[in-house]
């Protein structure tokens, strides 16, 4: 009995971790103020709900006295989709990842031009200048790092604005925010596209954006970041496929808006830490806790 109802405690423990709390998360606004602990809870959501439906196989054949054939059946057939589908969405994710940066590069070691020096402050290496007509900043992580700024982006800010705008870019280089992404993608993506939370991944994206908003602020200066966001979101020409971008424009000046109330924002409050470690704790304790449950029961 203990082992049926373990079994059914881990199915459905990874079918709300995976289809369920994501969604509801998405949408929880606090967690904002503190990116960083909310980013492992996001982690431990994910990870917990993979190994919660892993698990349901082995916990089901190895239960002495497991009279349900039924309950067995779905147990494998659980546990080996989420197994296939893991493995091949990781395989996928990040081999297009990896060709796609790797493309990416060739074209900027081929188009860009060396930053030679800004005034104030030196430059790193790895940054490259294009010439685009929007402002834009953005960083190729892996092997040979680049950090990638638009001609009008420079045109756009002065030395202590760019430092900021550096400083954030390189947050993302020096944390591996890539591989925290790579990581909630292939998990993304491996679940069904119909039932996705797509809400979940938009947030995790602006959590790490957040979170590398507070190491440039805190390595050149908040005011200078924000004056630094609010020159890359204003408006641009688009030629005549303005209407085509008016949308993304949109959602990018969002974003932005958002960022700038968090940059501004008192940091977390003690509560607020206390209910993202606790719930991390309790999220990633849950599938110890329910196979334990078996020698407990």
């Amino acid at each position: 009995m203990a082992g049926a109802l373990v079994t059914v405690a881990l199915i459905v423990s990874a079918l709300l971790l995976t289809l369920v709390v994501p969604r509801t998360l998405a949408h929880w606004r606090p967690q904002r103020y503190d990116p960083a602990r909310a980013l492992l809870l996001w982690q431990s959501v994910s990870i917990s709900g993979v190994v919660c439906a892993l698990l349901a196989a082995p916990v089901a054949a190895l239960s002495r006295g497991l009279g349900h054939p039924l309950l067995l059946g779905l147990a494998i057939s659980v546990s080996a989709v989420m197994l296939a589908r893991v493995l091949w969405s990781g395989h996928r994710v990040g081999t297009d990842l990896r060709r796609l940066r790797a493309e990416h590069r060739a074209l900027v070691d081929l188009l860009g031009e060396r930053m030679e020096g800004l005034e104030g402050g030196a430059v790193p290496d790895p940054v490259r200048i294009l010439a685009h007509p929007a402002p834009t900043a953005f960083c190729l992580p892996g092997k040979g790092d680049r950090i990638v700024l638009s001609r009008t982006t420079i045109e756009r800010m002065g030395p202590v604005e760019l430092r900021a705008v550096l400083a954030h870019e390189q947050a993302h280089l020096d944390h591996r925010h890539d591989l925290l992404l790579e990581l909630f993608t292939v998990l993304h993506e491996a679940v069904p596209a119909p039932v996705r939370a797509q809400a979940a991944m938009l947030e995790v994206r602006l959590l790490v954006e957040v979170l590398a908003d507070h190491r440039a602020a805190a390595r050149a200066s908040a005011p200078a970041l924000a004056r630094a966001l609010v020159a890359m979101a204003a408006p641009h020409p688009l030629g005549p496929r303005q209407a085509s971008r008016e949308h993304a424009l949109s959602a990018a000046t969002t974003q932005v808006g958002t960022r700038l109330q968090l940059l501004a924002a008192p940091p977390p409050t003690r509560r607020l830490r206390a209910t993202l470690t606790g719930g991390t704790v309790a999220v990633l304790g849950l599938p110890v806790t329910l196979v334990l449950l078996l020698w407990w029961v």
